[in-house]
């Protein structure tokens, strides 16, 4: 009767963290006019009226190797109510694609810093590439990025999950089993040493298989995102993520807990 009543006791808390549990919808892979393959109509401010307009709680912005516009689209999601979290789409040296999310502004734009110095200095072709526009809160143009942003950076995919700690940030492979540009797609396989524990990939419904060809990403959570380069493409509310709070802390948890 003690076990039982012991063993009942030990679930309480878990029952209570469930209960307390909020539901989030989200997309957290868009792309502003900062990337040279982005729509020059996804400015900060836009990108924020659609997602309110669409019905998302929580959107991340991971422009390809810079931060540069989450602080404008910081503000203009602060304005609308949504939930925010500064990111990037890191191209490692192997030419992999990494969501790499951050808890705080200041440490994403220090990531920014950082990457900026081991990008290769490629400068942009407009006319072939389309603009890399900087922009303010109320989407004005600040100014553009000369180096051309989709080049890879000479950040190996092993140090990647180090690195972007030392910034308070996690990391997340993009669109793991796209052809290209993609973890399974360029490497073919999950590195041994690998530590991410969470997954991007574009339908739900490859998930069952790719864990039956990867056992490594049994442990992992996965999230569905849009990887949005125009207003169209971002995610209808259908995906969501499960958490205790809202804090940039709080999310970046739910991201990496498999449920």
């Amino acid at each position: 009767m003690y076990s039982e009543q012991q063993n009942q006791s030990s679930l309480l808390p878990w029952r209570f963290i469930k209960n307390c549990m909020k539901t989030l919808t989200y997309d957290l892979h868009l792309h502003s006019c900062l990337s040279p393959c982005g729509d020059n109509e996804m400015t900060p401010a836009t990108i924020a009226g659609m997602a309110k307009i669409i019905g998302l709680d929580l959107i991340a912005l991971t422009d390809h190797n810079s931060c540069k516009n989450c602080p404008a689209i910081q503000k203009a999601a602060n304005a609308y109510g949504i939930l925010f979290l500064p990111g990037m789409e890191l191209t490692t040296a192997e030419e992999v694609h990494v969501l790499c999310y951050f808890p705080q502004l200041t440490a994403a734009m220090n990531f920014d810093s950082y990457v900026s110095s081991h990008l290769p200095h490629i400068p942009n072709k407009p006319a072939l590439f389309g603009e890399q526009r900087i922009c303010d809160e109320e989407d004005q143009i600040l100014g553009q990025e000369n180096r051309l942003l989709i080049s890879a950076t000479d950040i190996p995919f092993s140090s990647v999950y180090d690195l972007v700690q030392q910034f308070d940030g996690i990391m997340v492979p993009a669109h793991i089993n796209k052809p290209s540009t993609s973890l399974l797609g360029n490497l073919g396989f999950i590195p041994e040493d690998s530590r991410f524990s969470c997954a991007e990939i574009k339908n739900d419904a490859d998930w069952p298989l790719l864990q039956q060809q990867f056992p490594y990403l049994q442990h992992c959570n996965h999230l569905c995102s849009s990887d949005a380069h125009d207003l169209n493409a971002i995610h209808e509310p259908i995906y969501t993520l499960q958490t205790t709070g809202t804090t940039p802390e709080d999310l970046l948890t739910a991201i990496q807990t498999r449920i």
